[in-house]
């Protein structure tokens, strides 16, 4: 079977011919992953998984005419476990822990914010309160009563299929666009291992009924809703006569990421501070071996697209997410807070960081404040811009000021609005603020030098 393949990598262009026997399976899916690995000129192939013929290949040029034949896997898929053997708690049991601690999870949009507290109810509010005068609430419960489910169902959740247990929800507030007929939710908890029973969305489907999509850890101990991922694919590719190991520009790439992976804040290596060291403000949680304090992600009200990004980078218009006891607010060019709600003391506020332009300045001369990706078509875009926010509140574990880097990325979703903020403490009292969404892909490429951005024109 001859055809042409066009496969992009990191920047990388690839394009060549293809020589296979590949039978009744198609050349590639987007549901089964493949990682390209460059061995050189010994190839030891799997044992396991797999399989290779030396009649399945493709041979591969860069834009700089650099050739590699690459051998195809035959596609491996993820073991089917469905769970037939399984005799332990039942789906409603496993999540039983979470409706006794009559624990509530939290959601922020742009507007409203919904409360989903487990086994109880579901209420969606905007809080206002103008100088002088009490807070004004507007709020909808969106179910009360809960009716369960008994049969697992699945459900397209971010690109892949996902199983999930289902919660019905209703008797909530009345709806005036359907005769005053009460509001009703499907509540989906889907397994995740390292969630926290974040909301991951909520929408609603219908006039006044309403799904909210829950991840939870407790549901992962069932085998029929575990998240099964597709086995890695390797895609073995040798240098043909002349060319070298690696493209040179996929080195060139790898040197600029380890160069962006450096610690931002400079050479000052604090030393290692054990978990019992760290006070109930800043304690992490671990993630992926780097201390991660909180996750939250929110969504942009898309028919006011424009006038927030005008009003964000005026820092008029702040992000605030996480999840937990601690709440994070952006304000750019202004300030990073950590903050907690407290209905009898108030407002708990620490500054984690403030703006100041100059000091961002002298620190973008030393660091990388502006990173860059070289698209398909060969046109570099910005990638992510970096700023220093310092002079936060002193740290009772250093004594010094508090400070952050705060991360701007551009980030595809398949919901263009979505906002992903997460703060990680790589070292004691110094974060990093992590913003990511579309809506950023629009202004990136107006960052300076200095990675300061403005409303283009």
């Amino acid at each position: 079977m001859t055809g042409l393949l066009l496969l992009g990598l990191g920047g990388l262009l690839f394009w060549g011919r293809v020589s296979c026997n590949r039978g009744a399976y198609p050349s590639f899916t987007d549901e089964v992953p493949f990682k390209i690995t460059w061995p050189g000129t010994e190839v030891s192939l799997p044992t396991s998984g797999a399989l290779y013929s030396d009649d399945d290949f493709v041979i591969m040029t860069t834009a700089e005419k650099e050739k590699y034949k690459c051998l195809l896997p035959s596609l491996a898929f993820g073991e089917e476990d469905d769970g037939k053997n399984y005799s332990g708690p039942s789906p409603y049991e496993l999540l039983e822990p979470l409706f006794k601690r009559s624990s509530c999870s939290y959601r922020i949009e742009s507007y409203w914010t919904y409360e989903v507290c487990h086994g109880k109810h579901i209420r969606q509010y905007h809080e206002e309160k103008e100088t002088g005068q009490k807070m004004s609430v507007q709020e909808y419960y969106l179910g009360k009563m809960i009716q369960r489910s008994n049969s697992v169902s699945t459900k397209n959740i971010e690109g892949q299929l996902t199983p999930y247990y289902s919660m019905e929800m209703g008797n909530g507030t009345p709806c005036s666009l359907k005769q005053n007929e009460p509001r009703s939710t499907s509540i989906l908890y889907v397994c995740h291992p390292e969630a926290k029973h974040e909301i991951l969305s909520v929408a609603e489907v219908t006039t006044c009924e309403y799904e909210v999509v829950v991840l939870t850890p407790l549901l992962c101990a069932h085998p029929k809703y575990r998240f099964k991922s597709s086995p890695v694919n390797a895609i073995f590719c040798q240098a043909l006569a002349g060319s070298p190991l690696r493209p040179q520009r996929l080195v060139q790439l790898d040197k600029e990421q380890e160069e962006q992976l450096k610690p931002p804040f400079g050479t000052d290596e604090a030393a290692p501070v054990g978990e019992e060291a760290f006070t109930s403000t800043h304690k992490p949680i671990m993630v992926g071996g780097q201390a991660q304090v909180a996750v939250g992600t929110t969504h942009i009200s898309r028919l006011t697209d424009d006038q927030l990004i005008k009003d964000f980078l005026s820092g008029s218009y702040c992000l605030q997410g996480g999840v937990g006891w601690w709440k994070y607010e952006f304000c750019y060019g202004k300030h990073v807070h950590q903050y907690h709600d407290d209905k009898e003391q108030g407002k708990n506020i620490v500054v984690v960081g403030n703006w100041n332009a100059e000091e961002h300045i002298d620190w973008a001369k030393k660091n990388v404040a502006r990173s860059f990706q070289l698209r398909d078509d060969g046109v570099q875009k910005v990638k992510s811009v970096s700023h220093f926010y310092g002079h936060g509140d002193e740290c009772d574990l250093t004594g010094k000021p508090r400070q952050v880097i705060v991360k701007l990325k551009c980030k595809e979703s398949e919901s263009p609005h979505a906002v992903t903020v997460y703060m990680m403490e790589p070292q004691t009292c110094q974060y990093i603020l992590g913003v990511e969404s579309p809506v950023i892909c629009r202004i990136l490429d107006t960052a300076d030098e200095h990675g300061l951005l403005s409303v283009s024109a």
